[in-house]
């Protein structure tokens, strides 16, 4: 029976490549996956979430409370905690309007806020500009949605300005600019690469922006996907692109508390302007009624008491502690011919080989690497399909997130022999 009953939608969605990736670490056991962006097994924070759970259980009154419904916005004292922890690290006071709990939605992780602002805004045909290369997954949200992405090039620090404006102006020559909805940023550390867009970049794409929005003929949002903020083990924080004077109101700003703490209790959070928040919020009724409210009052107690914040500085530390174990072992085990960017935070090592050796799933580099039991994310996924220019097809996402320091010396130890192999 042909699948042609399927919605356009439901024909036109692909398999994300997290599954796979994800399927082929799980069904090989002897394989040492340095793809998945999984966060350290080793780390998480058994003892503080119990602690919390015992305190919410306790009480039949907040156990009640707790598995018990709660409003689609999120519960009240964590959106109240989240603005605080937020106005901390942008150094803004209680009283800036554009860090409010009025603003701030609660959500089943920053991926949801991601798919539900793109339903928001996005019709089929519209176009999203990203960065070149960006989140693969955020691509595969696009491509469910029928949105097109164009392709801004990423300089070691960051968006590539001149780039983006370029792209701006020939989606205006086009005719297409009145289908550009908004501009995705993966600002902290950035997956694939590491990078971090600075705060003069953030404010310098805003201001372009807001100069193409008269002949677009509606807002452009930047949409700052900051996930990754809260794993800095180097450097100093940047202030997110909410503080941007005069540009608050284009900006959405999304950021989860999985990542530092637990990627099993999935919330995530975002502050929207209207009104993006108020369509948003409707969705989000449509979508769940709201999230996990046991979840919620984990996090509600975690920040409360102190142990978030004490588990983020240890948790810095261990990522600090295993990127230099990769770096190590990169320098040892990779040839001259590869070049690689070191992150200050997150979780990835971006490595580029030469331009005429292919990494991608089909290439002798990846099925070599199989072979030998190793698995890294392919650059090519990576990248948006954009008629403007050719995919690249010679670079390769490398986590130290979930790894073990023995297997990050292994698996680096393979896919340096791998690609000695093949370069030498």
């Amino acid at each position: 029976m042909k699948a042609n009953f399927l919605s356009k939608m439901g024909q036109r969605i692909a398999e994300p490549p997290i599954s796979w990736l994800m399927h082929a670490a799980l069904s090989r056991p002897k394989l040492i996956s340095l793809a998945a962006g999984f966060t350290d097994s080793a780390s998480l924070p058994v003892v503080e979430a119990r602690a919390a759970l015992d305190q919410m259980l306790r009480s039949p009154q907040s156990a009640r409370s707790a598995l018990q419904y709660g409003s689609t916005a999120g519960d009240t004292a964590l959106r109240r905690l989240t603005a605080r922890y937020l106005q901390r690290l942008d150094g803004v006071t209680a009283h800036d309007r554009f860090h409010s709990p009025e603003r701030l939605l609660i959500t089943s992780g920053s991926q949801q806020l991601l798919y539900m602002t793109t339903e928001a805004l996005c019709d089929e045909g519209d176009v999203v500009l990203v960065e070149d290369p960006t989140y693969f997954v955020y691509l595969s949200i696009l491509q469910s949605r029928g949105v097109r992405a164009r392709a801004v090039r990423l300089d070691r620090d960051g968006l590539d300005l001149a780039h983006l404006e370029a792209v701006l102006q020939s989606l205006k020559s086009s005719g297409e600019l009145r289908r550009v909805k908004l501009l995705y940023l993966v600002s902290y550390f950035q997956n694939p690469t590491g990078v971090t867009t600075g705060f003069e970049k953030k404010a310098a794409a805003l201001k372009l922006l807001k100069k193409f929005e008269p002949a677009a003929g509606h807002p452009i949002y930047l949409l700052e996907d900051a996930a990754y903020r809260g794993l800095r083990f180097a450097g100093r924080d940047v202030p997110s692109a909410l503080t941007v004077r005069g540009a608050a109101d284009r900006v959405i700003y999304t950021g989860t508390f999985s990542k530092p703490f637990a990627t099993g209790a999935r919330v995530g959070y975002g502050i929207l302007p209207e009104p993006v928040y108020t369509t948003v919020l409707r969705i989000k009724g449509n979508h769940d009624f709201g999230t996990a409210n046991l979840l919620q009052q984990l996090f509600v107690r975690a920040l409360a008491s102190g142990s978030y914040a004490k588990h983020g500085v240890r948790l810095q530390k261990r990522y600090a502690h295993k990127a230099r174990v990769m770096k190590q072992a990169i320098e040892k085990y990779f040839p001259a011919g590869v070049e690689w960017w070191a992150p200050e935070g997150g979780l990835y090592f971006w490595a580029r080989l030469p331009r005429h050796i292919p990494t991608g799933v089909k290439s002798k580099v990846f099925q070599t690497a199989l072979r030998n039991n190793v698995l890294y994310v392919p650059g090519e996924l990576c990248y948006a399909d954009d008629p403007a220019r050719r995919k690249p097809n010679h670079e390769m996402r490398i986590s130290f997130g979930n790894a073990s320091e023995e297997d990050i010396r292994k698996g680096i130890a393979r896919l340096g022999k791998v690609l000695k192999r093949l370069l030498l």
